[in-house]
């Protein structure tokens, strides 16, 4: 559908209820979606705002048994907890739904049927992993291994995040289960499986071209770089076909009159998205509404807003579940973000390195709508960025208090001085300085024009999912306001140029008023607290942006002549150090200790000792030392460094995933143990000849391993 939709489905990433919201989940999914969606409410589209609890699953029962709960309990527990999080964070959900209500089982089950009904799944037998201390087959995330394809010793079942390759449990080097440290081993069991293979024709048509069933569906160069780059590399690498029911003990049940299903569930990946679906039917249900016409009609557009850990799932296996279905509508966009890192380190949830978004809002409800902008004006959207709490107040007090609240308070500070608080009326042929500097300018025909085109910016800016640079648009128009103002000084000419100066303060309230409007999709809060303070009603959103557009294009004023305002009082107040040292303390303390533990115990710091080789295959390893010589990045690779080594005089390149934890120009002149007759292979298109021996200490942090004697060459046996 390249031609504008009727109407619009927009989705937010379910988020997995085991656990609390933070920061990177916000920057990630949550706020470009709210964004976007409160700008289609505003441009008067029809827009449906969908969500909810990612509720079933292996993690919910692994969380009931560590905290002696059940599963029901824990999703009751974080599905109120989202709920409130996304309130008291602003986010502006049609629905908020959960994927363990009866009418998302229903739901799912319907589409298992249909596709069943229509030979779409191949039935295998294969062998799985079970953990027979925990009597239990072990889902993907539940086994830790050696990546085979860069050594990582903490690859999971499914992908390894060192290197990013998709996994499967049998690829990983020595197994283990995560529930009891035990080595799982491997029994027969049947299960259905989608045949991603017989999608591939028409999926690289419909992701490369933009086209499905030989008509234009979307236009692919709208799409993140990023997110074309990771389908592609499965397209390319060859799609398999992906079980889509599992041995599990909680979530959606397989329709019973299918042979073979007792005792099996649904896939999360059959399962999650389709909330997506049952939350529609249930909002539609709620407002009688018609919810096949957001997911059926051809005329409706889907966007998925999702972190980058779920673009092939979004982009690849739910469209070809959707397609195999029939009748339903695929993405025509999929604007994935990027992660967020937080102070230089990666987000970790079991190391507690975090901003919790709710501990966060509880503690500081007065600082959301800065903690919006914040996270905004850094968002990860074509590549990982940064939060640091020095930021945070950098970006508040120059920002937010320098910039906008110091131009709105110094436009009512002099309204009210000058004018008793009224707008005051003018002469429209008066000339003034304007904000770019040009003298004697028009104040319709350029001024009002101007702030015209400022607007556009904005809502063109969102429409391309560049939500930092439509940030960056708005408060341009404060800086121009301060312009104005600076250019203009009011202050010093009110007894000779009268009407100079209700010339430029009229024109700094039109901006004023027009900054109430377009800070609406970023900061509603600060939106609603600026409409306040300049009396004007409380934004009703649905087509007030296209009102706004039409009122500035005729010069008609935003905010009336003679119109009384209220007390000036500053949109935002200073971050102070204390405040900010606070918050860092609190982030370093929330980290717990490393600490060390018996040799012969497993704990969740330390792998648990591997099963007994024999000498003969020990003596097939060839360990080495070596002295690194050169090292690189790898370009489009944020966790690959490319290592150039000098072993006997003769060099050789290795391709090692450390670069979250040492840089390029630190490493020339160390020594390290590698194994030097591991099979070549390529990695991000350069050829690895070894693998760099790591140590993984507690706190995830990898250390190069060393012999005694710096000397390159030498075997270790």
């Amino acid at each position: 559908m390249i031609h504008p939709p009727k109407r619009y489905l927009v989705t937010s990433a379910l988020p997995y209820a085991n656990g609390p919201l933070h920061i990177g989940h916000l920057t990630g999914a949550y706020l470009p979606a709210d964004i976007y969606v409160r700008m289609l409410r505003m441009l008067d589209n029809d827009v449906a705002f969908i969500c909810g609890s990612d509720e079933n699953g292996a993690a919910i029962t692994i969380k009931a048994m560590k905290e002696n709960s059940t599963p029901q309990v824990i999703v009751d527990k974080y599905h109120a907890l989202f709920q409130d999080t996304f309130q008291k964070a602003g986010i502006s959900f049609d629905i908020y739904h959960r994927t363990s209500s009866p009418l998302h089982h229903d739901t799912a089950q319907e589409f298992f049927r249909n596709l069943y009904g229509k030979g779409e799944f191949i039935e295998e037998e294969s062998e799985q992993y079970y953990d027979s201390t925990a009597e239990k087959f072990l889902a993907d995330r539940y086994i830790k291994g050696t990546c085979p394809k860069c050594g990582n010793p903490s690859a999971y079942g499914d992908q390894c995040e060192n290197c990013g390759s998709s996994l499967s449990p049998l690829d990983l080097i020595n197994p283990v289960s995560t529930i009891t440290g035990t080595i799982p081993e491997l029994r027969k069991t049947k299960h259905w499986y989608l045949p991603l293979n017989k999608y591939e024709s028409w999926l690289k048509d419909y992701i490369e071209n933009g086209t499905l069933d030989g008509t234009e569906h979307h236009d692919p160069s709208e799409w993140k770089t990023h997110v074309l780059g990771q389908c592609k590399s499965w397209l390319d690498g060859g799609l398999q076909p992906r079980a889509m029911t599992r041995d599990l003990d909680w979530g959606v049940d397989m329709p019973q009159e299918i042979p073979g299903s007792q005792g099996k569930k649904l896939y999360v990946w059959m399962d999650a998205p389709i909330g997506y679906i049952s939350a529609t039917k249930q909002w539609a249900s709620n407002n009688g509404k018609d919810w096949k016409s957001y997911w059926q009609d051809p005329e409706s557009a889907l966007i998925h807003f999702i972190g980058k850990d779920n673009i092939v799932f979004h982009c690849l296996i739910f469209p070809a579940i959707l397609k195999a279905h029939g009748q339903y509508n695929l993405p025509i966009n999929v604007p994935a973000n990027q992660f967020l890192n937080l102070e230089e380190q990666k987000i970790s949830t079991s190391r507690n390195w975090a901003i919790w978004v709710h501990e966060f809002l509880n503690e500081n409800p007065d600082q959301t709508d800065a903690l919006r902008y914040v996270l905004i004006k850094n968002m990860p959207e074509q590549k990982d960025a940064e939060f640091t709490w020095k930021g945070y107040q950098a970006d508040v007090n120059a920002d937010l208090v320098g910039t906008l609240a110091n131009f709105v308070h110094r436009v009512l500070v002099l309204t009210h001085k000058f004018y008793d608080g009224k707008v005051p009326a003018f002469d429209e042929d008066t000339p003034i300085v304007g904000a770019h500097g040009n003298d004697e300018a028009s104040w319709h025909e350029v001024e009002m024009m101007d702030l015209f085109d400022r607007m556009w910016t904005i809502q063109d800016n969102i429409s391309k999912f560049d939500f930092r640079a439509s940030l960056k648009a708005v408060m341009d128009i404060a800086s121009a306001g301060n312009q104005i103002l600076q250019f203009n000084e009011p202050w010093k000419i009110q007894k000779d140029e009268p009407e100079t100066v209700k010339a430029v303060l009229n024109l700094c309230l039109q901006y004023c008023a027009a900054i109430s409007i377009g800070l609406n999709p970023f900061m509603p809060g600060a939106s609603a607290r600026l409409r306040k303070l300049l009396s004007l009603d409380p934004i009703v959103e649905q087509g007030i942006w296209v009102t706004t557009l039409d009122q500035l294009a005729e010069g008609t004023h935003l905010i009336k002549d003679n119109h009384l305002l209220s007390q000036a009082e500053h949109l935002f107040s200073r971050v102070e150090d204390e405040w900010i040292q606070r918050q860092i303390s609190k982030l370093q303390e929330s980290v717990p200790p490393v600490q060390s533990a018996p040799a012969e115990q497993a704990t969740e710091k330390t792998s648990p000792e591997k099963p007994n080789i024999t000498y003969e295959d020990f003596a097939k390893l060839d360990i080495r030392t070596a002295k690194i010589i050169a090292a690189e990045a790898v370009p489009k690779a944020d966790k690959l460094l490319k290592l150039t080594l000098e072993m006997n005089g003769v060099e050789r390149t290795v391709v090692s995933g450390i670069a979250k934890h040492y840089r390029p120009e630190e490493l020339p002149g160390k020594y390290v143990v590698i194994l030097a007759n591991l099979e070549p292979r390529k990695l991000k298109g350069v050829e690895s000849q070894g693998m760099i021996l790591m140590a993984e200490s507690g706190d995830g942090r990898l250390h190069f391993i060393q012999a005694a004697a710096d000397e390159s060459g030498m075997p270790i046996s």
